[in-house]
């Protein structure tokens, strides 16, 4: 079992870490008392427990809980099966203020006092923590795309946990526009199967039909043009941080053009490494 505890200044960036983490499928928890974390260990590392992979952030919000945190560190670390690491935020004590009064909320060491004098002595209560962490990340001067690179760099393994997810999604302009695509394409220029007497009744999942929009005037130069942009797009989104990516393709109805097309993306993504995968919005509505 992988363990992530994340922690360190107010305002410096916890949950766009753990944003990162939840993103490549870990099991996040915000704000959980440190005398927790052995008998959350305990649990996940049972034999069929189905999380393998937990961050959890443990800060001053805790209260006195927090003090705690070195003792159930250590406890950690003499857990067998459980790997367990500390990811410490930072930043300039003059961009913790600032992004204080940007967003006006209140530091938790703020009792009617001023926040710069909340800030230095949050910062005295975790230099112990910040000595022992494994990774440090001081995000001065960090936009969100910048945090969630530097963590998915130095923290999650390429190997193991995909960069970026790329769904190729299906619809019909008819049944309204896909509102929650990153990308759009209009396939509407192509020749309609369903003025085909044959084909009509098919869709973009059946062979005929996909032979039928493989060959259509305009399809080859519109799909290198298409891969030659997506090549190009889908390393720059990942390089930004993102983790996630809908790629909405459209037709009139949703159920031939574009769906044979979605599924040769597709196909094309998942064989370059890519966690690619197919959904069809409107394939299922009535012609």
């Amino acid at each position: 079992m992988e363990l992530t505890v994340i922690t360190g200044m107010s305002g410096a960036g916890k949950s766009g870490a753990m944003g990162v983490y939840e993103d490549a499928g870990w099991f996040c928890i915000d704000n959980l008392p440190p005398r927790m974390l052995p008998g959350l260990a305990d649990l996940f590392a049972l034999e069929g427990a189905p999380v393998e992979r937990v961050a959890v952030v443990c800060d001053l919000r805790g209260g006195a809980w927090f003090e705690e945190l070195t003792r159930q560190l250590d406890r950690l670390a003499a857990t067998e099966g459980v790997a367990a690491r500390v990811l410490f935020l930072d930043a300039s004590d003059e961009t913790l203020l600032n992004r204080f009064r940007e967003t006006r909320r209140r530091h938790p060491l703020s009792t009617g006092g001023s926040i710069v004098e909340a800030i230095e002595r949050e910062r005295a209560l975790l230099a112990f923590v910040r000595e022992r962490a494994d990774v440090v990340v001081d995000t001065t001067g960090m936009r969100n795309s910048d945090l969630r690179r530097e963590v998915g760099d130095q923290i999650a393994d390429p190997t193991k946990r995909p960069h970026l997810q790329v769904s190729f999604t299906s619809f019909g302009f008819k049944h309204g526009a896909l509102r929650d695509a990153d990308l759009l394409f209009d396939v509407r220029f192509l020749p309609n199967p369903f003025y085909v007497e044959e084909l009509a009744p098919l869709t973009g999942l059946d062979e005929p039909v996909a032979s039928y929009v493989a060959q259509a005037p305009g399809k080859a130069e519109f799909m290198a043009a298409l891969e030659d942009l997506l090549d190009l797009l889908l390393p720059a989104f990942a390089a930004e941080g993102r983790r996630h990516l809908v790629v909405g393709v459209g037709c009139t109805g949703g159920r031939h053009r574009s769906v044979a097309i979605s599924e040769a993306l597709t196909k094309r993504y998942q064989a370059q490494g890519y966690d690619a995968a197919t959904t069809h919005r409107d394939i299922a509505k009535s012609a």
